[in-house]
């Protein structure tokens, strides 16, 4: 008996269908199985009987596809391809070129594989990209506590547009608390921070973006140095300061090597 090489999709397609005639399942069910429609399946099944396994391979299994490009014409792009003024084609340029000029249809890939093949193009890897690598979470609950503000539009149109959530969250643990504020500024900030000091108690830090909220932007010609040095904050700023609570600031700072390390705390004057 002849042995039919079959792939796994069609040796499931004949399991369903050998269902199908052992009056497991019904047609219906078999369709659905194998994503066709009940027409489909008796049609294979009528064909079973005449064909026997052979029904759910498919006729073109071994035969030239019919929208293969001609050894002819191949030959006759690589020439062209060849030629002096193309030398600095790449593939999907040259299959534009390929079709506007000699009418001879060639997908990107396919222009790619004749150039590869005949010397006229190297396959390039893809260059990986540096990632910045993820900051590990902070071992114990209260060692630092990420403080944010969203903008949304939280009820999608329904009411009033409340457009923040300023939250709060520790970085060890992810407990958090946070509430809708019509503003982002101080007083709404130091409000939500307050709440969550009564609840979760007082954090070691707090790590924020540079919004001037938290931060006194230095005077032209300032040095960060000399801003420290003035030790001018704002109130959120004297708020942590009173608490003990420690600031950082969201971006990294890079050493002079390029290397990436994170940011310091910025002790806030003490």
């Amino acid at each position: 008996m002849e042995r039919i090489a079959m792939s796994q999709q069609e040796r499931d397609w004949l399991e369903w269908l050998k269902r199908v005639q052992d009056g497991v399942i019904t047609q219906r069910q078999a369709a659905e199985k194998m994503g066709v429609s009940d027409r489909w399946v008796r049609k294979l099944l009528v064909q079973m009987k005449r064909e026997g396994d052979r029904v759910v391979v498919h006729g073109l299994r071994g035969r030239t596809s019919n929208r293969r490009i001609g050894e002819a014409v191949r030959q006759h792009a690589v020439e062209l391809l060849q030629q002096p003024e193309w030398h600095d084609f790449g593939p999907t340029f040259a299959s534009e070129q390929l079709a506007k000029r000699y009418a001879i249809q060639a997908s990107k890939e396919t222009v790619r594989a004749w150039m590869i093949q005949a010397g006229l193009w190297k396959s390039r890897r893809r260059k990986l990209t540096a990632v910045h690598p993820w900051r590990p979470r902070r071992s114990g609950y209260g060692e630092l506590v990420q403080w944010d503000t969203s903008d949304h539009d939280w009820l999608e149109g329904r009411g009033e547009r409340v457009r923040y959530l300023a939250r709060l969250i520790d970085d060890a643990t992810s407990r958090s608390w946070g509430r809708f504020v019509w503003h982002d500024g101080t007083r709404e900030n130091m409000g939500v921070l307050w709440e969550y000091l009564e609840r979760n108690g007082r954090m070691v830090d707090t790590y924020t973006d540079r919004d001037s909220m938290y931060l006194v932007p230095p005077r032209a010609g300032e040095s960060e140095a000399q801003r420290r040095a003035a030790d001018r904050l704002t109130q959120i700023g004297r708020g942590l300061r009173e608490l003990g609570i420690g600031w950082i600031a969201a971006y990294p700072r890079r050493p002079k090597d390029g290397s990436s390390a994170a940011s310091e705390p910025i002790r806030t004057g003490w």
